[in-house]
This record gives C-alpha cells, structure tokens and sequence, in this order.
C-alpha cells in the first residue's frame, strides 16, 4: 500500500478540519468533493491535489478512487451518501471510513462484510466521535463481564454543532427512537427510558436517543440489549405525547426540505476558540442475568477534535497494521484501547 489517501467532502465542516488537521502533521491527502469552485479554492490555498466528482455514478467513484488506498469519506448525510461510497471502494480496492453516527448506514456497510472481504477492503463506519469513544468503552466494560445481558452507554457533550451534523439530526428526529432489544433493532418512542448518568464530572439525567452503538456495540460486544443516552437540555422532557407529536411533525418532508434548508443558511460549526474550551463525557455500564454490574468512564476533547485526530490515526493505523478485510467497528479493528491513543482522552478506570 503506497498510501495515498482522500478526504472526499472537504467542503463541509468536518472534511475541513480533517484536512486542516492532516497538513498541520505533515501529511499531503487527496482533497475531493463534488463542488468544484470550494475543493479547488481549499485545495489551493494548502497546494493540496484535488479532485470533483459526484457520488451518483458507483462506476466513476471507482475511476476516481483507482490510486486511492483509503477513503476518509466525510460528506453526509450517509444514509444518502455512504452506499455509493462503498461500492467505489469495493470496485477500486480502496479502505472506506466514514465519520456517521447513523443506525441504518452502519447496519448497511455491515451488510457488505462479505463483499468486503472478498475484495480485500476494510470498511469501518464510525470513525469519529460517532462511535468511537463509546465503541471502545462499551466493549472495555463487555470484557470485564463476558456474561453481559444489557448494555447502558451515554454521553453529553459541552460544544456545539455543525450544519451536517444538525441535518442528520433532523433526520433522526422524525424516525424516532432505536434500542436493541433480545438481540434485535426494535423502534421504540424517543426518551422511552431516562436515567441519572454518573458521568465523571458529575450525575446527569440523560434520556435514551437513537445512536449508533445500538448498531455497532452489538456487533463489538455481542450483548444483546443497548440502550444509547444523551445529556441533552429537555431531551428527557420528549417523551409520551409531545415526541410522537415532534416526530410527525418533523417526518413531514416539507419540514425536512425547509428545515435543512435553514441549517445550510444559518448554522456554522463551531469555532477553534469554542473548540478549545470544549469536552465531552462518556459512560458505559454493562450487567448480567445475575445483577452484576461493570462501568467506566471516559473524558475527551472536544468532539469534533476528536473526531479529526481519530480520522487520521485510523488511516494511519490502515496503513502500518495488518487489519483482517471486511465490516469493523472501531474496536473490532482496533481494540478496545484504541480510544487511549487519541489525543487528550482520559480513561477512567473500571469501577466495578
């Protein structure tokens, strides 16, 4: 593998810092994306290569790929944006990571575990704050208690959010929400169980919300049921009537065409001087038949940091360590401990 490499959508807020990230550790990626006028003004500014391409012909996504080795794919949505992705590195041979946090693109790039396989491609969803923090905590406490029934894993963060984020937000909201259920992704209404988090700076009431390890721990850990929770500002307060009302409202496609409309005028990511200041907080707590209980902790730098510096060690991990081809999760391609090589993050140890 020569390693060369592509940031596919660096004309979003993630792809940028990515990208930025790369050139200040001396790496040299391929910039892509499918406007021409805002990849090649980005590319020039950091004398970067780059290339335009949609993502809507699978055939000239290969083309494009065909001297690419990894693909950190970071234009969403990826329920609209992933699959083409996927396939062009299946057909050029290229690694595919991508930074979703969305329970049904994770359940369709697992789906091509075996094509994957047979292409000799890794394919590893998740490689950001969405899911890596809590993949790897999820499967440390699933360690320490092989006979795990339940999984509990929950986060807030202190930052604030970009427009793709906020989009694909707005896309959840109107599916409602998602758990694992007796081995099974089962629809359930959003804030169907809350719960105080002993997160590590403190008790938080935290409400349950579709994200992505409902997919990946399962996978990870085997457990059969996984809950997700957020410490979100009246998130707990969704509940019963008012989040079957807010999810109706929000699955009407004219709110969903208006409402993503707003978000690309409106919103902007946070900025460097906000990021600095920011953290998160992740906790996980796995239990038996038994009543056993195991939990741990972890504090990390701000999200979207986290999510840029984790990009660029998994394509360096991709490079320089042997990963069996097919569908990973971050900890099944990794470890558990990949988590403690990422800048700033702080493992609280096991508590019990």
């Amino acid at each position: 593998m020569s390693g060369t490499w592509m940031v596919y959508g660096v004309s979003g807020y993630t792809g940028r810092l990515v990208a930025d990230l790369a050139c200040e550790r001396g790496e040299r990626p391929v910039v892509a994306g499918r406007n021409a006028e805002k990849v090649a003004a980005f590319a020039t500014a950091r004398g970067l290569p780059y290339r335009v391409f949609d993502l809507k012909d699978p055939g000239a996504v290969a083309a494009a790929l065909d001297d690419i080795d990894i693909v950190a794919h970071c234009a969403g949505p990826f329920s609209t944006t992933s699959a083409p992705m996927v396939e062009g590195c299946l057909r050029a041979g290229a690694h595919y990571l991508d930074i979703t946090g969305e329970i049904d693109v994770f359940e369709s790039v697992f789906a091509r575990d075996e094509d994957a396989r047979r292409a000799g491609v890794v394919l590893l969803p998740g490689a950001g704050f969405d899911v890596v923090p809590t993949d790897c905590l999820g499967a440390m406490v699933a360690a320490k208690l092989p006979d795990a029934t339940h999984l509990d894993l929950a986060f807030f963060a202190s930052s604030a959010i970009s427009p793709g984020t906020m989009k694909t937000a707005l896309e959840g909201a109107a599916t409602g929400g998602r758990a694992r259920i007796n081995g099974e992704l089962r629809q359930v209404p959003l804030g169907w169980r809350v719960r105080e988090i002993p997160f590590p700076s403190g008790t938080r009431r935290a409400a349950s919300l579709p994200w992505g390890d409902v997919a990946t721990a399962h996978r990870s850990t085997g457990i059969e049921n996984i809950t997700t929770f957020a410490a979100l500002p009246g998130l707990d307060r969704v509940r019963g009537r008012s989040a079957r009302a807010a999810q109706a409202v929000f699955g009407l496609p004219a709110v969903q065409r208006v409402g993503k409309a707003l978000i690309g005028k409106l919103l902007r990511g946070p900025g460097s001087r906000r990021r600095a200041r920011g953290w998160a907080e992740v906790y996980a707590e796995a239990r038996n038949a038994a009543g056993t209980t195991v939990t741990a902790a972890l504090v990390t730098p701000e999200p979207y940091d986290l999510t840029a510096d984790s990009v660029l060690r998994i394509v360096s991990a991709l490079r320089t360590r042997q990963v069996a081809p097919g569908a990973h999760t971050p900890s099944t391609a990794f470890g558990a401990d990949f988590v403690r090589r990422l800048h700033g993050v702080k493992v609280i140890e096991t508590l019990g």
